[in-house]
């Protein structure tokens, strides 16, 4: 057993099947379904790793459920499998006060492939902290498909409290462990072994991803990375930031919902038809910078309720720019416009983002009584300083990565309302700086799209179904499929020019298709079609 401050070596997740290579627990591409089911329940017997425990395996046909052996109740959730599946389990110790819960999805239709998904919010379980609808979403192509839990159930920042190795998992060991168990797993399920290794993930999931290309770039050949939640505890921090710019509800900075979604409705006049049309959607927020002035009550409005003061004016211009550390250093860029009435009842509902207070609680304080009224920008210097396990997630030097041939293929919509797409945007600026790499230099293997008028991995009213998980799939061309796509780009050297996304109203069929552009263009419409004709649409400097 490690010791609580080391980390789980490859060594130690061996799996010892010299004595199984060949037998009934191996599948080609002629087993059937009935001797699949079988290789299936007899595989749980097959397996030994070091340090794991509980393991167990479960076959799924397609279209029946998965029972919760060995999950938690705050885990459990329902998830129909799409394809037959073999459903393996098992938890993992990471250290003598950690470990992770583990899954592999292996699809009887395999195609030879690897994937790894991610996780979301502070990655308990509380979510799907192994989530399922990814998992189930790389089978349904495939994918022999992994997830874990990143080393907790829940998703409060309890468990990192006095314990570096829970956060550690959290950070980047959970993934990274579960790849290396995963590899070996999928290698002893299927006789041919895989052939590239892939990541997905968004929000956590997406800085997960970014995580692996910075310090684990041998784990991955290419990884699908959105609306990443990186530069991590400075995240973390804005969401009190907003707090504190806000106040509570009796404070006379803050705006009621009916006020912030008057506000919603000015800037959207205001920024709406930059872009050229007018379709009631914001594709390119930087172009947006709303004059808020005109919301100030006046004599003629002064008995509306959505009218402001100037004092509110004053708050809005405030979550609308960047938030400066005391240090004068940028910690966090502003909150998208266009997405201010859904980020209400995240940030601007008068009481502290949760999960930003239960990490200073446990993390930053350590103090379990600690409240988040007491809050100031200087906090926030503190808690950047401290980026245990580096879970800050922002180094900019990918030249490993680079160099083993990886492809990095991340996505941010325009509209998120939980994670600033700006924030994706400076990253891709300082990996530029860093590696003094020009755009065309890093598309050799790093492409940044921005989805103009989505949500926070994926909602809105625009061409938002890009195929990166099984909420924004609508078919498995690999031009409206980023998975796909990824795997045309790694595989046969297709790289991506644009993301194409399909409009949807019940998530099924396409009403209009878009193609979002390659940062640091952006889209423009010019017609002469209409504004759905994607034709009409140019991606621009």
């Amino acid at each position: 057993m490690l010791g609580s401050n080391h980390f789980l070596p490859l060594s130690l997740v061996g799996i010892v099947a010299a004595s199984c290579a060949v037998d009934a627990s191996v599948i080609n591409s002629t087993t059937s379904t009935d001797d699949f089911e079988l290789a299936c329940s007899s595989f749980a017997s097959k397996i030994s790793i070091d340090n794991a425990t509980d393991s167990f395996t479960e076959y799924i046909p397609a279209g029946g459920n998965m029972s919760y052996n060995g999950v938690p109740a705050v885990c459990q959730s329902t998830q129909t499998a799409s394809v037959d599946v073999c459903r393996v389990y098992l938890n993992v110790s990471t250290s003598d006060r950690s470990g992770i819960r583990f899954e592999a999805w292996f699809p009887r239709d395999y195609n030879g492939r690897f994937l790894s998904t991610g996780n979301n919010g502070l990655s308990g379980c509380l979510f799907q902290g192994v989530k399922h609808g990814d998992v189930d979403f790389g089978t349904k192509f495939g994918f022999a498909t992994v997830g874990a839990n990143s080393g907790h159930d829940g998703d409060g920042a309890e468990d990192f409290y006095h314990n570096s190795d829970v956060l550690a998992d959290f950070s980047w060991r959970s993934v990274h462990t579960g790849v290396m168990v995963g590899k070996q797993l999928t290698e002893l399920f299927y006789e041919q072994g895989y052939n590239k290794s892939y990541y997905m993930g968004c929000s956590t999931g997406g800085r997960q991803g970014y995580k692996a290309a910075q310090a684990n770039p041998e784990d991955f050949d290419g990884i699908l990375a959105g609306s990443a939640a990186m530069n991590n505890i400075n995240l973390i921090s804005w969401g009190l930031h907003m707090y504190y710019l806000t106040g509570n509800s009796s404070a006379d900075s803050f705006l009621t919902e009916a006020q912030w979604t008057a506000v919603h409705e000015e800037i959207m006049k205001q920024c709406d038809g930059l872009d050229g049309a007018n379709d009631g959607t914001i594709d390119d927020v930087d172009l947006c910078h709303p004059i808020i002035q005109p919301l100030i009550c006046n004599t003629t409005s002064s008995t509306n309720s959505t009218c402001l003061t100037g004092k509110q004016a004053a708050t809005v211009e405030a979550v609308l720019s960047d938030f400066y550390g005391p240090d004068g250093k940028l910690y966090y860029p502003r909150l998208n416009p266009g997405a201010e009435a859904d980020a209400f009842g995240i940030y601007l509902s008068g009481s502290p983002f949760s999960t930003a207070e239960s990490y200073y609680k446990y993390v930053v304080k350590e103090d379990p009584d600690w409240g988040p009224t007491t809050w100031t920008p200087e906090d926030a210097e503190t808690a950047l300083s401290q980026n245990p396990s580096n879970l800050n997630t922002f180094d900019a030097d990918l030249s490993a990565y680079r160099a083993r041939g990886g492809k990095l293929f991340t996505y941010h919509g325009t509209a998120d309302s939980i994670i600033s797409s700006d924030n994706s945007k400076l990253y891709y600026r300082n990996v530029a700086n860093n590696m003094s790499a020009s755009p065309s230099d890093l598309d050799d293997f790093y492409r940044f799209f921005s989805i103009g008028s989505m949500g926070h991995c994926g909602g809105g009213d625009a061409a938002i179904y890009i195929g990166q998980s099984g909420d924004t799939y609508l078919d498995s061309e690999p031009e409206n499929n980023m998975l796909l796509q990824l795997v045309d780009w790694v595989e046969n050297g297709i790289a991506p020019d644009y993301v194409r996304g399909a409009a949807s109203t019940d998530g099924t069929d396409a009403t209009f298709y878009r193609k979002h552009c390659k940062y640091p263009l952006r889209n423009q419409y010019f017609g002469p079609g209409n504004y759905t004709d994607e034709t009409a649409w140019q991606c621009v400097q």
